[in-house]
C-alpha cells in the first residue's frame, strides 16, 4: 500500500467524527437559536399581534415565558407538547392560562436544569393575561408506562416534565421526571416538600 492509500483509513474516521460532533451540537445550537427568534415574536405578541410567527414557515407562536430568576433562566413557551414544539423550547401541554398548567421539555436542552432544581425555588410563569408566581414543591420519579398523568381543572399547580434521567445515552425512555410547584401564595406549603423516588 503507497502512503496515499494509508492516510484514507485515518481521513476516513476524522471526517465521520466531525460529522458526528457537528450532528450533536446542532441540537442545542437550534434550540438556542430558535429562543431568540421566539423572544422577537414574544414581543410582537405582547404588542398586541395575534399570531406573531417566530420564522415565516413556523405552525406554532409563543404563548408565555417561563422564568427561574435565581438561575437567570428565561424560556419561551410554547402551545402544543408535540415533538417538533419541544425541539424550539418548552411546551404546554393543555394551555398556558389553565390553572393546572403542565409544561414538557426536553432533557438535554430547554429542561436540563431541572435536576439542579432545589426546593422552595421560584418558578414564574407569564402569559398575556397573567404573571404568576410558583416555588418547587416536589420532585417525583416516574414510569410513564405504569402511571399518567392527570391533569386536574380544579387544581392551582405548576408540573415541569422530563424523560429521566437527564443523562441517559439514548432518548425516548419511560421515565419521567416531575416537578411540581405551587403558587407562592398557597398555605403551608413548606410543609408539602417532598421527594419522591422509587
Amino acid at each position: 500500500m503507497t502512503g496515499k492509500w494509508r492516510r484514507w483509513p485515518f481521513a476516513a474516521v476524522f471526517i465521520t467524527a466531525a460529522l458526528l460532533l457537528i450532528e450533536a451540537l446542532w441540537i442545542p445550537v437550534k434550540a438556542e437559536m430558535a429562543q431568540a427568534l421566539m423572544e422577537r415574536a414574544w414581543s410582537r405578541v405582547m404588542r398586541g399581534e395575534s399570531e406573531a410567527r417566530p420564522w415565516p414557515w413556523a405552525d406554532t407562536a409563543p404563548a408565555g415565558i417561563l422564568e427561574l430568576p435565581e438561575r437567570g433562566i428565561r424560556q419561551i413557551i410554547l402551545e402544543g407538547a408535540s415533538g417538533r414544539n419541544l425541539a424550539f423550547g418548552p411546551a404546554a401541554l393543555n394551555g398556558v392560562h389553565q390553572s393546572d398548567l403542565v409544561l414538557s421539555g426536553h432533557r438535554d436542552t430547554h429542561f436540563r436544569f431541572l435536576d439542579e432544581l432545589q426546593p422552595g425555588e421560584r418558578i414564574r410563569i407569564q402569559t398575556t393575561q397573567s404573571l404568576r408566581e410558583f416555588a418547587v414543591t416536589q420532585f417525583d420519579i416516574v414510569d410513564s408506562r405504569n402511571r399518567e398523568l392527570v391533569l386536574d381543572p380544579s387544581a392551582d399547580r405548576l408540573t415541569l416534565v422530563t424523560c429521566y434521567p437527564l443523562d441517559a445515552a439514548a432518548a425516548g425512555g419511560p421515565m419521567r421526571l416531575v416537578v411540581t410547584a405551587l403558587p407562592l401564595a398557597a398555605p403551608d406549603s413548606d410543609s408539602r416538600i417532598a421527594r419522591h423516588y422509587p
